[in-house]
């Protein structure tokens, strides 16, 4: 079926219509119209007289006004989304109002974006890109607003990575896969944590992409050595080192874990990025990843020199079979204690004698750079939507 969008009249509309119809998570009427040359034209599914599935993408502004996030998903759902019958729109919370909302739907054959008022969407995917954004006050509001009106979402929030690891300590069959892990906020606690460890890593509980990551070593003069990404700096004591770190590891809630001696392939220590999405009633890998550190040992990321390796090299049933239990499992955490959970990712590692780890989960997964998986990902997720919304596929 086709529906129109008249931009000069920010109205959507359709042409010689039998049956009244409807659209959007509020079940809006969907007025007859005619053709115009100011109107843009769209395929969408008809099930029980209402058309869709209109998806709305959730994101944010940058502090230059300008509309942020992972564009290049944003297009490829888009034109996934259309190859099946179905409307995506991207949209911020300034452009939220009582019965519509302000938004943006790319055009893969204009290669342009067109402004729209949009009804309420029958799905909202949550790809706010920074923590800051998910603090605006409206946001409660209008999450508490979808589920009154019984409109599904995914996913609520960022994670707390001190939070999930409480979370995950308490699974009975995932937490002995949790590297020991503290709070960085008490003098006293670090350095007995330094003690039994020798090596541990900081991280701040609210970053991700490997940012404020440091590597640090008590050695056995009580001597602290603190390596970054980018610098390198050596404590006479322990005592020297909280002087200078006490503020920065409270204010950014610094939480330290202990160091895995990580497996080594051609001698550099590598880890695995599993992507996870919800499939009917459970949830399934979507595709594994493989980073390697290369010039230096504190974090394997892509963007901070980390290289990509196929999965191929490193497959097995396994891998699989634990990848599969564990994407499982956290999914059926992550719901329950917070919301429900579509998609997530897990930083994984195994260590020398062959033990598995799991590093951090990522509520807001990056794009992966192996193209295969990025494109499963997108049939994922349309599945996903229109699973959630009820329409046929």
């Amino acid at each position: 079926m086709k529906i129109y969008y008249d931009k000069d009249f920010a109205k959507w509309y359709c042409i010689n219509l039998e049956d009244p119809v409807t659209i959007g998570g509020e079940n809006k009427l969907i007025e007859q119209g005619k053709a115009s040359l100011d109107s843009f034209c769209f395929d969408v599914c008809l099930s029980d007289n209402h058309v869709g599935p209109l998806i709305g993408i959730m994101t944010s502004r940058s502090k230059n006004g300008v509309i942020a996030g992972n564009g290049p998903l944003f297009k490829e759902l888009q034109k996934k989304l259309i190859s099946l019958a179905g409307i995506s729109f991207i949209f911020t919370m300034e452009g939220v109002g009582n019965d519509t909302i302000t938004g943006y739907i790319f055009l893969p054959d204009k290669q342009m974006w067109i402004k729209v008022q949009a009804p309420y969407p029958d799905l909202i995917y949550n790809r706010i890109p920074f923590r800051k954004a998910e603090q605006d006050p409206h946001l409660p509001n209008f999450l508490s607003a979808l589920k009154e009106k019984n409109i599904p979402y995914f996913n609520p929030s960022f994670i707390n990575k001190m939070e999930l690891y409480c979370l995950l300590k308490n699974h009975t069959s995932l937490k002995k896969h949790l590297p020991d892990t503290i709070l960085a906020n008490k003098e006293r606690d670090l350095l007995s944590f330094l003690i039994k460890h020798k090596f541990v890593y900081l991280k701040p509980s609210q970053a991700s992409k490997g940012k404020g990551i440091f590597r640090v070593h008590l050695n056995d003069n009580m001597e602290v050595k603190l390596e970054g990404l980018k610098m390198t700096e050596a404590y006479p004591s322990f005592h020297h080192f909280w002087k200078e770190w006490e503020k920065t590891l409270k204010d950014k809630s610094y939480l330290a874990q202990k160091e895995i001696k990580a497996a080594v392939y051609e001698g550099k220590r590598y880890d695995f990025r599993i992507l996870a999405h919800a499939a009917n009633d459970g949830y399934m890998v979507t595709g594994v990843g493989i980073r390697q550190s290369q010039l230096q040992e504190i974090t394997t990321h892509i963007p901070n020199g980390g290289k990509l390796l196929p999965y191929q090299l490193f497959q097995t049933d396994k891998h699989d079979f634990f990848f599969q239990t564990i994407v499982s499992q956290i999914g059926k955490a992550l719901t329950e204690h917070f919301d429900y959970f579509g998609e997530f990712s897990i930083d994984a590692g195994i260590d020398e004698s062959g033990h598995y780890y799991i590093y951090e989960v990522n509520s807001k997964p990056m794009s992966f750079d192996e193209t295969e998986i990025e494109k499963k990902r997108i049939e994922q997720l349309c599945r996903l939507f229109f699973q959630l919304t009820g329409f046929p596929i």
